[in-house]
């Protein structure tokens, strides 16, 4: 009969070589695209996100980027605003008109850290905006946080129908008058949380929690942004703001 031998920390170390052994799995079908026209940034940004075991698409400007994204959907889009002819705002607007690119995820890695910039970038329908410099680890920390939400949101049936449009859960799309309404994911997801409890406030808080994740920051105006744009887009008066506290959908 042998005695068992336990060694200080191994049991630890094990479990983390797991769970880094998971993640590289779960990685590995997910496409990231970067977008910079700096070839050492494409460079670095590559590197870093192929060692987690990330596909890594690669473009140096917004046409390409466009290119590329229209024949491999990537489900991440890694892109930065300061570019050379059709810069990063006005890429990030044309992904968005893509068949199919509705629900990838776009974030901006940008030195620009303006509020200006950053109101620009979520209401071309960024995800995320990310100031420049940031650290390897934390950069990694922020992808896979917002591709958690990216992958295990519940997959939710049937409608809901409001007297001025219909939510399409499955199918991600809002329908008015037999015309399909284009959302941006972020959009569509708190849409979707305010309309299924009419007349509920929603505190900034939940929004954040239930769209962006406890984990994920952004900014103040974040919330803003997307509010406006759903306003816009479905031309509705029936989204409130609740002065100091949030949202809701008004119905009578």
């Amino acid at each position: 009969m042998h005695d068992e031998i336990t060694l200080p920390g191994c049991n630890v170390i094990f479990i983390n070589l797991l769970d880094e052994l998971n993640s590289l799995m779960e990685n590995k079908d997910t496409i990231i695209l970067l977008v910079d026209d700096e070839a050492d940034i494409l460079e670095f940004l590559g590197y870093n996100l192929a060692r987690e075991g990330f596909q890594i698409l690669k473009a140096k400007n917004g046409q390409k980027a466009l290119e590329i994204a229209s024949e491999h959907k990537p489900h991440l889009i890694i892109l930065d605003i300061m570019m050379p002819g059709l810069d990063g705002i006005e890429t990030c607007n044309q992904l968005r008109m893509i068949p199919g690119m509705q629900n990838s995820l776009i974030v901006f890695l940008t030195a620009r850290g303006e509020d200006y910039s950053q109101i620009a970038g979520f209401e071309a329908g960024a995800d995320d905006y990310i100031t420049k410099p940031i650290k390897p680890k934390v950069l990694i920390s922020r992808i896979q946080a917002l591709l958690r939400r990216f992958r295990h949101i519940p997959e939710i049936s049937g409608r809901i129908v409001t007297k001025e449009f219909t939510v399409d859960q499955e199918k991600y799309r809002v329908m008015k008058n037999d015309e399909e309404i284009i959302l941006a994911r972020k959009e569509f997801e708190i849409l979707q949380l305010l309309v299924s409890k009419p007349n509920k406030v929603f505190t900034r808080e939940e929004i954040f929690i239930h769209v962006w994740g406890e984990k994920v920051i952004v900014g103040d105006r974040t919330i803003d942004v997307h509010i406006r744009r759903i306003r816009e887009k479905i031309r509705t008066d029936h989204i409130k703001t609740i002065k100091g506290v949030g949202y809701k959908y008004e119905e009578e």
